[in-house]
């Protein structure tokens, strides 16, 4: 099978209720990335400096040497930008993404963090690169963090964020079985569940937008009036949907080294007291986020259309293209994918399948579909799907005068287009039904090829 590992759809159009506590209209999320004395350095045995999330916009890696520079960017973060977060946000339920070493290293900041009641989630062993760590290397590298935080904090983490992750972090991290939520995602604007091997994984999805780091990029924030205008702005869409009955979560990620300056950290100050002065606003953290969804929310495993071998998929599916399972046999070998477990997806690939086959083909599909109120309805001869389409307009209950009307122009219609006339009945009464048949008798045959067949399509949508 050809199957597409990426989930395109999501919670679809009509996203859950959140239904967050106290009938809130949003949720807020503080993160603060605790990473000073977690980067790269070749004092933490790394093969070069750090050169990412700082003041040098740009920055190359040193290969073999210490970066000064860079060193004392990051303990800025710790020596001051940390204590000036922490007393304005101390009252707060902020998330901290901790790295293990980091914290290790950071032990007073650490203790402070834990007295404000915050959530300690692991953010990794080291503030390094995964996407060229092998998968063992990596796997240990978590396993390692979760034994360090919980050394130094005295708890386990239950909520885990890499940043700067692998092909294989979230199914790592899920697979210890150990985390509430893992947050390696940007996916969504609510918590969303994925299924790795047996285990039932919540992501709470996070943020490089609503994001202090955009203060260190190229095209990112240039002062802290335009950090504040973006959070306003997405605090106010998502507020407002909230009040439309579409309640969402807003992360916003911050990073002691960056908003803690000076002349950022108002525009933060500025931000939590906007939020704080409107109704229905919930502050939490990433845990709490996590709790409420999984009692709220929990996950439900079902039957996947793409994920269903051959056999099951066709005895599934094989009838809703009328006697036709060649078109759900060579739908299963498309490129099938999470957007193919709804209706509409399911829909399309057969379609597709439809679509691209010869005229001929098709035109055997369409000989396949019954007379309407014909003799193989009264003979008991027709789908499940054709009979239950049939009975929703009343065809089934015809008159004799009506049973002879629509018999003469069948067999009409049959002897000049060479296939029966074919309509989605359920769009349709009695009455529509013949006038549409005694319109389209008149068309010529290419015409009424392609108006059948797109009534074929409609059908297997209704069905």
């Amino acid at each position: 099978m050809t199957r597409y590992p990426r989930d395109m759809q999501g919670h679809g159009p009509t996203p859950p209720n959140a239904q967050w506590p106290n009938g809130a209209k949003i949720a807020v999320q503080l993160v603060l990335n605790y990473e000073e004395g977690g980067e790269n350095n070749i004092l933490h045995g790394d093969a070069a400096s750090e050169a990412f999330l700082s003041e040098i916009v740009g920055a190359a890696q040193w290969p073999g040497q210490r970066h000064a520079n860079m060193e004392s960017i990051y303990e800025y973060g710790a020596r001051a930008g940390f204590w000036r977060l922490h007393r304005l946000m101390k009252d707060l339920p902020i998330t901290v993404y901790g790295v293990a070493t980091a914290l290790a290293r950071s032990p007073v900041q650490t203790a402070a963090m834990i007295d404000a009641g915050w959530e300690m989630a692991t953010h990794g062993l080291k503030w390094i690169e995964h996407k060229d760590m092998p998968e063992e290397e990596e796997r240990a590298a978590i396993a390692e963090a979760i034994r360090l935080h919980t050394e130094v904090t005295g708890s386990a983490p239950r909520g885990f964020y890499c940043g700067r992750s692998s092909e294989n972090t979230i199914r790592l991290a899920a697979e210890t079985g150990q985390f509430a939520y893992v947050a390696d995602a940007y996916a969504d604007d609510l918590p969303y569940w994925v299924e790795i091997g047996a285990r039932d994984q919540l992501i709470v999805p996070y943020t490089l937008d609503c994001n202090d780091m955009r203060f260190a990029t190229p095209q990112g924030f240039n002062a802290g009036a335009q950090f504040l205008d973006y959070l306003k702005a997405s605090f106010d869409a998502l507020y407002r949907e909230g009040a439309e009955g579409a309640a969402k979560m807003l992360s916003v990620g911050l990073h002691c080294r960056l908003i803690g300056r000076p002349g950022r950290v108002e525009a933060l100050r500025q931000f939590i007291e906007y939020a704080q002065s409107h109704e229905g606003v919930w502050f939490a953290t990433r845990e709490q986020i996590a709790e409420h969804w999984a009692e709220t929310h929990p996950h439900e495993r079902r039957e996947r259309p793409s994920q269903m071998d051959r056999e099951t998929f066709v005895a599934k599916y094989g009838s809703i293209f009328e006697h036709s399972p060649w078109i759900a046999e060579g739908a299963h070998a498309l490129e099938l994918g999470a957007g193919h477990d709804t209706a509409v997806g399911l829909h399309n690939a057969l379609a597709r399948i439809f679509r691209s086959a010869s005229d001929e083909q098709r035109l055997g599909v369409l000989q396949a579909h019954p007379d309407l109120a014909g003799k193989l309805a009264q003979a008991q001869r027709l789908t499940a799907e054709s009979t239950s389409e049939q009975a929703a307009a009343g065809l089934d209950a015809l008159t004799d005068a009506e049973r002879e009307t629509f018999t003469r122009l069948n067999n009409n219609y049959v002897e000049k287009h060479g296939f029966p006339f074919i309509i989605a009945v359920r769009d349709h009464d009695k009455a529509d039904i013949l006038s549409a048949f005694e319109r389209r008798i008149n068309n010529d045959r290419d015409t009424e090829f392609a108006e059948a067949c797109r009534q074929v399509e409609r059908i297997a949508h209704c069905g």
